[in-house]
């Protein structure tokens, strides 16, 4: 579980900050209220704390001493402050911090909260920075490494395509315009040949605010001027990442059935379509099963569509738990579920639907002092077909014929 330490002299502010932590992203608080706990408790081994909020002024750390030693201990560090004025700010950023928070609103503690919860995702993100001045390019990795993100660093469009090559799950491009052997615009287009905007962020930095518009219009996502201040350079980094986050989460949803969570039939459809072309190509065996739930509808009518949900659920875990994460696993309609697997291979695929049905046989939930039972009939082509829909068809007639032979039952 993540380790949070507080380090916070007021009761209230700390008791609350504690609690908010605790009940909104359930990790491990530790709190303390002076300058010398802290030290003991860091001084410790074993405790691995992977941020820490702390209060600026500390009765025995009376001019912010707390926030150098935590950082000198290399750790993220969220400042508290009780006042701001723009010297306090100054102060404040020259440590090195992640960020400052004004102890004066709820709404203050939400973004606390959201800012931790920013901070611990960032340590799996990846961020290439690109500019030929090695100084300006190690000043902005040492911004984004205090925000946790895994930083490439490269001098020019060349160097960094070669990065991006081998780490293709980088979130962020910040590319300087001017550079030698190929320029931030040529750069630019090298990437949207191969990444989408929903893909990955790209931010264009110069010391020329006259380009910001050539870099949006050659499909940049932002851009910031290289005399930036630091806050604004952390708000637009994180506003980058989220927005990918947010296109991600909406594309999964809307690919996702929102009762089992398994993929559904708009999904099954668009990418086992190119599975069934990939394997035609490689000549890779292929196979297709329809999956039905045998008397669903008494079922229902029996127990009620709360209990016929929770059926739903449980037969779609035991599918999904069965298969590889390479394999296809929809609910394509109603109780009806779509399996698409590659390379398989024919003895296994009877002996693997076999045993799916008869763990489905054997499982069971509980109905208040009732026990409903559930059985499937399954039916799988293994033949190839010309397309994928003869292919379902052709599984769909033998899920027909398993039920006409008395259900719960596997044809192939």
């Amino acid at each position: 579980m993540p380790k949070v330490l507080i380090v916070e002299d007021s009761k209230v502010v700390g008791s609350v900050i504690k609690k908010k932590i605790e009940s909104g992203l359930h990790y491990s608080v530790h709190w303390v209220q002076s300058y010398l706990q802290a030290k003991e408790l860091l001084d410790k081994d074993g405790l691995d704390f992977f941020i820490c909020l702390v209060g600026l002024y500390l009765p025995d750390a009376p001019a912010g001493e707390i926030v150098d030693y935590v950082i000198s201990k290399n750790l993220p560090t969220i400042v508290f402050t009780g006042e701001l004025s723009d010297e306090i700010r100054k102060k404040i950023w020259s440590k090195k911090v992640v960020d400052y928070v004004v102890k004066e609103s709820g709404y203050n503690l939400d973004y606390v909260i959201n800012l931790i919860k920013r901070i611990y995702k960032n340590k799996s993100i990846k961020v290439l920075v690109v500019d030929d001045s090695q100084v300006f390019c190690a000043r902005v990795a040492g911004l984004l490494a205090v925000h946790q993100y895994q930083v490439f660093q490269a001098g020019d469009g060349i160097q960094a395509l070669k990065i991006l090559n081998g780490n293709p799950d980088i979130k962020l491009v910040i590319t300087d315009y001017n550079m030698p052997n190929m320029d931030g615009f040529q750069f630019i287009k090298e990437i949207r040949a191969k990444f989408s905007k929903e893909d990955l962020s790209i931010i264009g930095m110069s010391g020329d605010n006259l380009l910001s518009a050539k870099f949006i219009k050659l499909s940049a996502n932002d851009f910031i001027s290289k005399d930036f201040f630091t806050e604004e350079f952390y708000c637009r980094i994180t506003q980058n990442i989220e927005a990918i986050e947010h296109i991600r989460e909406i594309k999964e949803a809307s690919n996702r059935d929102y009762l089992t969570d398994l993929h559904n039939r708009r999904y099954f459809y668009d990418v086992g379509q190119k599975l069934f072309e990939n394997a035609k190509r490689n000549n890779i065996t292929i196979s297709v099963a329809m999956i039905d739930i045998d008397y669903f509808k008494k079922i229902n009518d029996s127990y009620g569509h709360d209990k016929g949900d929770l059926v739903l659920q449980k037969v779609a875990r035991i599918i999904q738990n069965r298969f590889r994460a390479s394999d296809i696993v929809s609910r394509i309609g109603g109780e009806e579920f779509c399996v698409l697997a590659c390379n398989m291979g024919s003895e296994n695929v009877k002996s693997i639907f076999e045993q799916l049905r008869k763990t489905i046989e054997e499982s069971e939930i509980i109905s208040g002092t009732e026990t409903i039972k559930i059985t499937i009939s399954t039916g799988i082509c293994l033949e190839p077909a010309e397309t994928l829909d003869e292919m379902i068809k052709y599984a769909d007639k033998m899920l027909y014929k398993a039920k006409e032979a008395g259900r719960n039952r596997v044809e192939i």
